[in-house]
C-alpha cells in the first residue's frame, strides 16, 4: 500500500482516539466517577469490546452516514476525519463530552457545500431525528431500570457488602456491553468516510470468514478508538460521572446499561432484519451521540428524583458544545479542503458527470417522474449534483423526491465486471442464484449503476426489489446493501 495513503488514513486514527478519549468514556463514566471501577479496569474492558463491536457490527451505521454525503477522493475523507478530530480535541481538551457524530455530520456537509454534491436531505433529517430522540430514549431506559432494579434490591435484601460486589461486577457487564454498542455504532464516525475510497481489498482468514476491506477500516479504527480511551479519557470520565449530577453506584449502572441499549438499538442489523420480518417498524442504523445517549439517562434519573441534584449550569455548557460542534467541523472541513486542494495539490474530490439523456427520462418515468416536467432539460449534462439541483430547481416544479430520483438516476457511474474483480468479490454475502448471475455478466460494461442493476435483475428474481410491503422489507434492505457493495467493487476508478 502507498504510504501516502496510510498517512491519509492518519486522520481516522486522530479521530478514532479522539472518540476514545471522549464518547468512548460515557461508558465508563459513571462507574469510575463513583469509584466503583478503577480506571485502568475501564480502559482494558472498553478497549477490548469496543474493538468487537467495530469489526462485528460496524456496517450498519455507516451506510446512512454515506447516504449523507459519498467522499469520492482519499484526500476529501483525509480532511473530513481530520476536521472532525480537531474540533473533537479542542471540545475534550474544555472537558466537554461533545458529540462525535455531530463532528463528523458537520464535516460531511462542509465537503458537500466545497464540492457542490447535494446534501441528502432524507439522510440529514434521519440524524438530525436520532439526535433527539436518542437522549429521551435513554433518560425513559433508566427511569424504567431504575424502578425495576429499586424493586428488585427491596425484595433481594442483600448484605451491604454483597450488594457493592454485585454492584461492581455489574457495571464491568454493562460497560462491557456499553464498549460493544459503542463501538458498532460510532465506528462509522471515525472510518465510514473512508469507506468509499478503501484502500484495503478482502481477504480469507479461513474458508468459512473473509475480513472485508470495510471491517479491515473499522478494526484500524476502533484500536485508535481503544487508545484514546488507554490515554486521555479520564477527565471526561470524571466531567460525566461526577460534575453533572452526584451518582450513587446504582445509578451509575442504571445510566450505563441505558445508554448501551439506545447505542445497540440505532446500530443492530439484526435486529432491524428482525423487526423488518415480522412485518414491524424498524429501527434506523444511525450513529448517535454517545455523550447524549449517557447525558439523556442521567437527566432522567436526575429528573425522576426531582431535578435537584442536577447542576444545570454544567449541562447548558454541554449542550452549547453540542450546537456549536458540527457548524465548527464544517467550518474547518471547508477552510481545510480549500488550502488542500489549491496549496496542497491534492484531489479532495473527483469529477462527476450527470446527463438527463432520453434514456435516464425513461428510467424516471417508471419511477413516477413526468418527463414533461423536465422536456426542455433531456440532453443537458451537468458537472456536479448541485449545478443539476438548481437547474431543476429552477426550470421545474419536481418535488424533493423527484429531484432525489433525478440527481440518482442521471449520476454517470462507470462499471466493468472484470475476472479480476470477480475473483475478489465476496461471495458469502450473495446467494447461489445471485452469485450465478453476476458471473454470467463477466466482461460488461455500464455507464451508470441502474443499468448494471437492470441486467441482474433480467438474469435472477433474486436480484428484483419486491413489492413495498413489511414483509419484504427485509429482502430489500438485505439487496440494497448487496448492490451497494458491487457498484463500489466493480466501479472503474475516475
Amino acid at each position: 500500500m502507498d504510504l501516502t495513503v496510510l498517512i491519509l488514513l492518519g486522520s481516522g486514527l486522530f479521530l478514532g482516539w479522539s472518540l476514545g478519549a471522549n464518547d468512548a468514556a460515557n461508558v465508563f463514566g459513571t462507574a469510575v466517577g463513583t469509584r466503583m471501577v478503577s480506571f485502568g479496569t475501564a480502559a482494558v474492558v472498553c478497549g477490548v469490546f469496543v474493538i468487537l463491536g467495530a469489526v462485528i457490527s460496524g456496517a450498519g451505521a455507516a451506510n446512512t452516514l454515506g447516504k449523507l454525503g459519498s467522499i469520492d477522493a482519499i484526500a476529501g475523507s483525509f480532511m473530513a476525519a481530520l476536521a472532525a478530530a480537531v474540533t473533537v480535541y479542542g471540545m475534550t481538551r474544555s472537558g466537554l463530552p461533545v458529540s462525535t457524530s455531530q463532528a463528523i455530520v458537520g464535516a460531511i456537509i462542509g465537503w458537500n457545500l466545497f464540492s457542490d454534491a447535494v446534501t441528502d436531505t432524507q439522510a440529514l433529517a434521519k440524524i438530525l431525528f436520532t439526535w433527539m430522540v436518542s437522549p429521551i430514549l435513554a433518560g425513559l431506559i433508566a427511569v424504567l431500570l431504575f424502578k425495576l432494579t429499586e424493586w428488585v434490591l427491596n425484595r433481594a435484601h442483600l448484605h451491604l457488602l454483597r450488594l457493592d460486589a454485585y454492584t461492581r461486577f455489574a457495571l464491568i457487564g454493562a460497560g462491557a456491553f456499553g464498549a460493544y454498542s459503542l463501538g458498532a455504532n460510532n465506528i462509522a464516525n471515525v472510518m465510514g468516510v473512508f469507506v468509499p475510497v478503501s484502500p484495503f481489498t478482502d481477504f480469507a482468514l479461513t474458508e468459512q470468514f473473509t475480513l472485508t476491506s470495510v471491517q479491515q477500516l473499522f478494526l484500524l479504527g476502533s484500536i485508535a478508538i481503544a487508545l484514546g480511551v488507554f490515554t486521555y479519557s479520564k477527565r471526561v470520565m470524571l466531567t460525566v460521572g461526577n460534575e453533572l449530577m452526584p451518582m450513587s453506584p446504582i445509578n451509575a449502572w442504571v445510566v450505563v446499561v441505558a445508554h448501551s441499549i439506545v447505542l445497540f438499538l440505532f446500530a443492530s442489523q439484526g435486529l432491524e432484519h428482525t423487526l423488518a420480518e415480522a412485518g414491524l417498524p424498524t429501527i434506523p442504523l444511525v450513529p448517535v451521540s454517545s455523550s447524549q445517549a449517557v447525558i439523556g439517562a442521567v437527566i432522567g434519573l436526575g429528573l425522576l428524583k426531582g431535578g435537584r441534584n442536577v447542576r444545570w449550569s454544567v449541562l447548558v455548557q454541554i449542550g452549547t458544545g453540542w450546537v456549536v460542534t458540527p457548524f465548527l467541523a464544517a467550518a474547518l472541513c471547508f477552510v481545510g479542503l480549500f488550502f488542500l486542494q489549491n496549496v496542497f495539490d491534492q484531489q479532495v474530490y473527483k469529477p462527476l458527470r450527470f446527463e438527463l439523456t432520453p434514456q435516464v427520462a425513461l428510467r424516471m418515468s417508471a419511477r413516477g417522474v413526468p418527463q414533461v416536467a423536465y422536456a426542455d432539460l433531456i440532453g443537458r449534462s451537468y458537472e456536479s449534483s448541485g449545478a443539476l439541483l438548481d437547474d431543476l430547481t429552477r426550470h421545474t416544479l419536481l418535488t424533493g423526491k423527484q429531484v432525489r430520483i433525478a440527481i440518482d438516476q442521471a449520476k454517470i457511474q462507470p462499471l466493468e465486471i472484470t475476472r479480476f474483480k470477480l475473483a475478489s468479490t465476496d461471495f458469502s454475502r450473495l446467494n447461489e442464484a445471485q452469485r450465478i448471475a453476476l458471473q454470467l455478466l463477466e466482461g460488461q460494461q455500464y455507464q451508470y449503476a441502474w443499468e448494471l442493476a437492470d441486467a441482474l435483475s433480467a438474469l435472477s428474481p433474486q436480484w428484483t426489489p419486491r413489492p413495498a410491503a413489511a414483509v419484504n422489507r427485509s429482502f430489500n434492505k438485505r439487496l440494497e446493501e448487496d448492490f451497494a457493495y458491487l457498484v463500489r467493487t466493480f466501479e472503474i476508478s475516475r
